[in-house]
C-alpha cells in the first residue's frame, strides 16, 4: 500500500520553513485577518437554509487542519483521526449530561484526552518502528477499537448515545443557542482561527522545523541527533487536540453523539478530503478545502433531488449522492494532485521563476 497521489510540498516550499521571510509570515497573518472578518458577515448574508452548511464547513476545516498537522506535515499519514473526534465529542456530553460540566471546559478536558491517547499510541507505534501504510493501519485500528468499545460500554450509553439537554433559554456558558443562531457560526469560526494560528506558530517554531525534517527523511534526522520520537508525539498530540475539538464543538451544535457517528470510520474520512482537495502540507489547504467539500454533499443531493431534464431517471434513487460525491472528490484529486491551494501556489511560483 503506497500514498502517491497527494505530494506535500517540500520542507524549503511550506509556509512553516524557517527560510520564510517576516514579511511572508506578516502576509499569511494579514490574509487570516482579512478572510476571518468577511466570514464573520456569513451569518447575515447566509439564508437561514444554509447555515447548517456554514457550520459543516468550519468542522471540517477544524478536521482537515488536525488531520494535515499530523499527515502532511508530520508525514504520519492517518486513518484513524475518527478516534481523536469521538474522544473529544464524548468527553463534551458525558461531562457535561453526567456531571453538569460546562461544555468549554469539557472541550479543553477532550482535547487534553485525545493528546494523551495519541501520545500513548504514538509512542507503542514508534518504539517499534512502526512507519508508512502500517502506521496508517495502525491508527485505523485503534479508532475501530474505541468505536466497538463504546458501542458496548453501558457508562457512555452503548448504542444509545448521548443527547444534549435542551435548555430553555440560550446559554454561553453552557454553549446552546437558538437553532442556527449566528453564535455557533462566530464561536467555530474563532475556534478555526485559533487551531490556524496553533499550527502556524508551532511549524515556525523550533518543534515545528524538527517536524517537518523528520517528514522528509527521519534516518537522517535522528543521525544529526534531533530526538525524533519527542517531536513526532509532539506533533501528533497538537493534532489529536485540534480534532478533539471539532468533535467537541460538533457535540454541541448536533446535541447527539452515539458511536457509530463520532467514531465511524466517515469521520476519519472527512477528515482526510478537505485536505486532499485543497492541498496537504499546507496552511490555507484545509481551509479551502473544506469551503468546497463541505456544501458538496449538498449540492450532490440537491442535484439528485431535482435533475435536469437530461438525467431525471436518476431522481429519487437512493444513496446515489454519495456515489456522486465520491466521483467529484475522485475527479479533483486526480485533476490537482496537489490540490487547490497546492496547484495555484505552484502556477504562480513557476511563472515568477519564469520571467
Amino acid at each position: 500500500m503506497t500514498f502517491q497521489t497527494v505530494t506535500a510540498p517540500d520542507a524549503g516550499e511550506h509556509e512553516g520553513t524557517v527560510r520564510r521571510r517576516p514579511s511572508r509570515a506578516r502576509g499569511t497573518l494579514g490574509v487570516l485577518a482579512v478572510v476571518t472578518v468577511v466570514a464573520a458577515t456569513m451569518p447575515f448574508v447566509l439564508p437561514e437554509s444554509q447555515q447548517a452548511v456554514a457550520i459543516r464547513v468550519l468542522i471540517f476545516a477544524l478536521m482537515a487542519t488536525g488531520w494535515n498537522l499530523m499527515s502532511g506535515y508530520g508525514g504520519m499519514f492517518s486513518f484513524g483521526n475518527a478516534a481523536y473526534f469521538g474522544v473529544g465529542a464524548y468527553a463534551d456530553v458525558v461531562l457535561l449530561v453526567g456531571f453538569d460540566v460546562s461544555p468549554w471546559i469539557a472541550m479543553l478536558a477532550g482535547a487534553a484526552l485525545a493528546a494523551a491517547l495519541a501520545v500513548g499510541t504514538g509512542y507503542v507505534a514508534f518504539r517499534y518502528k512502526v512507519r508508512g501504510a502500517y502506521f496508517a493501519l495502525a491508527t485505523f485500528a485503534i479508532a475501530e477499537m474505541l468505536r466497538l468499545l463504546a458501542t458496548d460500554t453501558t457508562w457512555v450509553n452503548g448504542t444509545i448515545g448521548y443527547h444534549v439537554p435542551l435548555l430553555q433559554e440560550e446559554s454561553w456558558w453552557k454553549f446552546q443557542f437558538e437553532a442556527n443562531a449566528p453564535e455557533y457560526f462566530w464561536i467555530g469560526l474563532a475556534l478555526v482561527v485559533v487551531a490556524f494560528l496553533a499550527v502556524f506558530f508551532y511549524l515556525r517554531s523550533k518543534a515545528g522545523r524538527y517536524a517537518v525534517a523528520i517528514r522528509d527523511d527521519e534516518d537522517a534526522a535522528a543521525a544529526l541527533g534531533i530526538p525524533v520520537m519527542r517531536y513526532k508525539l509532539t506533533t501528533m498530540a497538537l493534532a489529536a487536540a485540534i480534532t478533539a475539538v471539532a468533535g467537541a464543538f460538533y457535540a454541541q451544535y448536533y446535541m447527539f453523539v452515539d458511536p457509530d457517528i463520532v467514531l465511524g470510520q466517515a469521520q476519519s474520512i472527512q477528515a482526510i478530503v478537505p485536505a486532499v482537495v485543497g492541498g496537504v502540507g499546507t496552511l490555507w489547504g484545509p481551509v479551502i478545502g473544506a469551503v468546497i467539500v463541505g456544501p458538496l454533499s449538498t449540492v450532490t443531493a440537491t442535484l439528485l433531488r431535482e435533475p435536469p431534464e437530461a438525467l431525471s431517471f436518476l431522481a429519487g434513487r437512493g444513496g446515489l449522492d454519495v456515489v456522486l460525491y465520491a466521483v467529484l472528490v475522485i475527479v479533483i484529486v486526480l485533476a490537482l494532485p496537489k490540490g487547490l491551494y497546492g496547484t495555484i501556489r505552484q502556477l504562480v511560483i513557476d511563472r515568477w521563476r519564469s520571467r
